[in-house]
Parts: structure tokens; C-alpha cells; sequence
């Protein structure tokens, strides 16, 4: 493993560990539907940290840009969404049903990563938007519809700003200034 990668799995341990303890403790049917709720709503923060936090950490500002774009794109649709169509909620405690924002920022998220960096970097990253969207079902927040307008929101989001990353291993470049010209040739190993 590449320090890139060993970075990658490091930082979804330590959500992973924070996120999945609360549900270790709990002891009856009913806490742990609400633990399982509240581990659905740290991933709606945990997601976007990580992979904005991925960017940072290995050098990729404009990565950090184009997440940055998507993501606020994405939440803008969701929730001029969320607005405009009255849709009350599985256990009726308001009209935001439609659609699933949990979902559309965790699904972006993982979209992310898997269009910026690979497949294999995303898998963990979709498990964990997969549990956010069965969580957001299971707590009777959403329903199945929701879910899946969401996650198209997310995902088609990426569409819009997140190109591949590519290291830049060769440069050339050229300068001319009062009649003197200067070629360069950069190459990084």
C-alpha cells in the first residue's frame, strides 16, 4: 500500500470506530433503532469531512474545489426540492420528505471519491451512504422513494464538476523575457 492509500483506510477506521460504537452499547429493540438513526446523522457530516479532508491531505486543491461546487449543488437541489414539493414524512412529524438529503449528501460524498480517485477508494465510502439511506428508512424519515431521488441528486452532482485526478509527473514549460528564452523540462519520480 501506497502512503496515499494507507491515509484513505485510516481515515474510514476512525469513522468507522466512532460511528459503530454507540450501536455496540445499546441494549433494547427501541435504543438501538435510535442509535442506528444517530450513526445516519454522523455520517451526514462525517462524509463530507472525509472527503473534503482527503483532498487536503494529499494535495489536491482543486479536488477541494470541485467537491466543494458539487456538494453545494447537490444541497441546493435537494432542498429547493424540499421546498417546493410538499411531502409529508413516514412518521408525519413534518412536510421535508422529499427528498432525502442524508442521502444526497452521503451519496455525493461517496461519488466523489469514486469519480476523483477510483472505485476502490469508494467502496467503503458507499457502504456507509448505503447505511445512511436504509437508516433514514428505518427511522421513518423517509421512504424508499426519497432514498433514491436522493442518491441520483448525489451522485448526478458529481457529474457536474468532479473530473479524474492526475498527477502530474512530467512539466514542460517556457519563458521568453527581452530576447531571452528559457526552456523547462520537470519530471517527478
Amino acid at each position: 500500500m501506497n502512503p496515499k492509500q494507507i491515509k484513505f483506510l485510516i481515515l474510514y477506521l476512525v469513522v468507522l470506530f466512532f460511528t459503530f460504537s454507540p450501536l455496540l452499547a445499546q441494549e433494547t429493540n427501541s435504543t438501538k433503532i435510535r442509535a442506528i438513526q444517530k450513526t445516519g446523522d454522523v455520517f451526514l457530516f462525517a462524509m463530507p469531512l472525509v472527503s473534503l479532508g482527503t483532498t487536503f491531505i494529499i494535495g489536491d486543491k482543486e479536488g477541494a474545489w470541485q467537491f466543494t461546487k458539487g456538494l453545494l449543488t447537490s444541497c441546493a437541489v435537494t432542498y429547493g426540492l424540499k421546498l417546493s414539493i410538499d411531502k409529508e414524512r413516514p412518521d408525519m412529524s413534518n412536510n421535508n420528505s422529499f427528498p432525502s438529503g442524508h442521502t444526497a449528501t452521503t451519496f455525493y460524498s461517496a461519488g466523489f471519491i469514486h469519480r476523483r480517485y477510483g472505485l476502490k477508494y469508494s467502496i467503503p465510502a458507499y457502504v456507509f451512504a448505503g447505511f445512511t439511506a436504509a437508516s433514514r428508512i428505518d427511522s421513518k424519515k423517509h421512504d424508499i422513494f426519497d432514498v433514491l431521488i436522493g442518491a441520483t441528486i448525489g451522485l448526478g452532482s458529481n457529474f457536474l464538476f468532479t473530473k479524474s485526478y492526475e498527477q502530474k509527473h512530467m512539466e514542460l514549460t517556457f519563458n521568453s523575457n527581452k530576447g531571452d528564452y528559457l526552456l523547462g523540462f520537470t519530471y517527478v519520480f
